[in-house]
């Protein structure tokens, strides 16, 4: 009995004194407070838990979704969520915990990211939050965490405005000037088709008046007595008694009976 008890006291010594470091992680001694300068990787660390304990800290791509509410260049206050994408340079994990801390997410980013956002958004109007600059104003955001963070070993790698509410009745001002766009659109295309048209229509008289004019040119004495000679050459295959008036060029019919 002795022994099987010595033996659950060592087990649990033994799990006790190892911390599991998953993958996208990495973990740093923490020893009487004083934090070790090297880094463990993903599996097994031992220490002793009566002196020491392992933080973990991720290294993976974390995302932190934030709502606040921004300013705009006219002073409307813009609702919003973003979410901020950004990973940790493995080799500054320990100065990170020993400048900041393990609450280096809100002490740091968040304020950082909350200054760079107001002071990025404080120059564009409302509209433009909500229209095709929207990735402008990402960018933007962006290189500001980068230029405050990067020397911490912070990597800001995307922020993304996932959805902003606007005040309602710009809402409502902005739907009405897109309606008109449209509607202006619209019109547009109309009036390009019936010029279209009308120049179709312009072509076309022109073709017909020039394919006249080449007509009547082309009708000399030699064709029109060829034309005479054909209808005669019809009048005499008819069975019809005609009485027929001529001069040998043009035959004029002046009675007929069946």
């Amino acid at each position: 009995m002795k022994n099987k008890w010595s033996i659950i006291v060592l087990s649990v010594l033994i799990f006790s004194s190892c911390a599991v470091v998953r993958q996208g992680e990495v973990g740093v001694k923490s020893k009487f407070g004083k934090l070790s300068p090297d880094v463990a990787d993903a599996g097994l660390v031992g220490f002793n838990p009566f002196t020491s304990r392992v933080i973990k800290v991720p290294v993976r791509t974390v995302n932190q979704e934030v709502k606040l509410n921004l300013p705009s260049k006219e002073g409307l206050t813009i609702e919003s969520e973003i979410s901020i994408l950004y990973s940790i340079e493995k080799k500054q994990v320990p100065f990170i915990l020993e400048d900041i801390g393990e609450n280096y997410e809100n002490v740091l980013i968040m304020n950082v990211f909350r200054s760079a956002a107001a002071d990025v958004t404080a120059q564009y109007m409302a509209k433009d939050m909500h229209s095709g600059m929207r990735s402008e104003i990402e960018n933007k955001i962006q290189d500001r965490m980068h230029e405050s963070l990067r020397e911490r070993g912070f990597e800001i790698e995307r922020v993304l405005m996932k959805s902003i509410q606007l005040p309602t009745e710009l809402s409502r001002a902005i739907e009405r000037k897109l309606k008109a766009e449209q509607e202006a659109q619209q019109m547009e295309y109309v009036l390009d088709r019936e010029r279209k048209e009308a120049e179709r229509r312009r072509i076309e008289a022109e073709g017909t008046r020039d394919a006249q004019k080449i007509l009547a040119e082309g009708l000399v004495r030699e064709i029109i007595e060829l034309r005479s000679i054909e209808a005669f050459r019809e009048l005499s295959n008819s069975p019809n008694t005609k009485i027929i008036i001529t001069d040998g060029k043009t035959p004029y019919l002046i009675n007929s009976q069946d």
